[in-house]
């Protein structure tokens, strides 16, 4: 599983001409059974996303198909985790 950290990057200010194709691109990875949860990083410093069932080459390549890292608007850093222990309703994302 991954941690992918969209964090605020030099174009900042231009996230909203792109927020409508970064918001297309999350539903893509919700609808792909890739992304679990997405959510702001607070305060204001992004965004991140939890992807799971994926490569990590193919989670990079999906995320540099993010609008938000191809214009700028966003660094992208992806932090791979393999879960060890989880609550009974998130054991799915344990590996056997």
């Amino acid at each position: 599983m991954f941690i992918v950290e969209l964090k605020f990057a030099r174009n900042k200010s231009k996230a909203g001409q792109f927020m409508a194709g970064h918001k297309a691109w999350l539903q893509r990875g919700f609808d792909d059974g890739v992304f679990l949860l997405a959510g702001s990083l607070q305060p204001n410093l992004g965004g991140a996303v939890v992807a799971h069932g994926v490569s990590r080459a193919e989670l990079e390549a999906r995320v540099n198909e993010d609008p938000f890292v191809a214009e700028g608007v966003v660094s992208a850093g992806i932090t791979e985790l393999t879960p060890s222990r989880a609550d009974a309703r998130l054991g799915f994302l344990v590996e056997a």
